[in-house]
């Protein structure tokens, strides 16, 4: 599916660091906050801590960063990538990173009080590419520990479907503000999940009657174009805009 440069886009992009860059990998979680705050044609932005393993995970990877955005067209976020010091900083000091361009085919709810798609015209959906899948939520702090006793169930019915072709957990902040981002080669894969294995789908009865999120958001995008490698591969194979 290909797009104008003029229009809007969104973008994920995954950076895993030396060892020996830990502590530098931390800081720019705050740092990088200056830089993007002053991105022309850059709308709305997460810089995001990341989890242990594929999905959510209490522990962070002190080796993995992760940066969402959305972008007023796709010559901003070409321009970025190209020229901004952050992600200058990425290709040169990371040992692996992978970055998708993708748009938005449904989604509901608010991100910091936002919705960070508002403009956006729902992309078309398709039955046959790839879908990649946005969960993310604030989580009342009394509601903590039933979050943390409901996801291991979950992840593990979650890394065992078939056509989960990768997925990690992320984060703004420890345990209170929490994502996942997952890429499915199907979307009547991804309902099927959502819907279908009893574990996942009494969490979400619970979610609602126990009221654990303060705010929360789902969002499906059509990827559009990826480069890079994830863990040695693009998931994605060799999309292009």
């Amino acid at each position: 599916m290909n797009i104008a440069d003029h229009e809007p886009v969104v973008a994920f992009t995954l950076a895993r660091y030396p060892r020996r860059e830990r502590v530098r990998t931390l800081a720019h979680l705050g740092l990088d906050r200056w830089p993007l705050a002053h991105v022309p044609g850059l709308r709305f932005w997460r810089l995001l801590g990341v989890g242990q393993g594929r999905v959510f995970d209490p522990h962070a990877d002190l080796q993995r960063y992760a940066l969402f955005t959305v972008w007023r067209s796709l010559e901003d976020l070409r321009r970025f990538e190209s020229t901004s010091a952050v992600m200058g900083r990425i290709y040169q000091r990371a040992e692996e990173f992978w970055t998708v361009h993708m748009l938005p085919v449904s989604w509901h709810g608010t991100w910091g009080g936002n919705d960070p798609f508002q403009g956006f015209s729902a992309a078309l959906p398709s039955q046959s590419d790839p879908w990649i899948i946005l969960t993310r939520a604030t989580i009342r702090p009394g509601r903590v520990r039933a979050f943390l006793q409901a996801v291991p169930a979950v992840a593990e019915q979650l890394l065992q479907q078939p056509t989960l072709l990768q997925s990690v957990g992320v984060g703004e902040a420890p345990l209170f503000y929490q994502a996942t981002l997952s890429i499915w080669s199907t979307l009547p894969s991804v309902k099927q999940f959502a819907y279908g294995p009893a574990a996942h789908a009494d969490v979400i009865k619970r979610t609602r009657k126990e009221q654990w999120y303060r705010e929360e958001m789902f969002a499906r995008f059509r990827p559009l174009a990826s480069f890079g490698t994830w863990d040695g591969i693009d998931p994605l194979g060799t999309l292009t805009e």
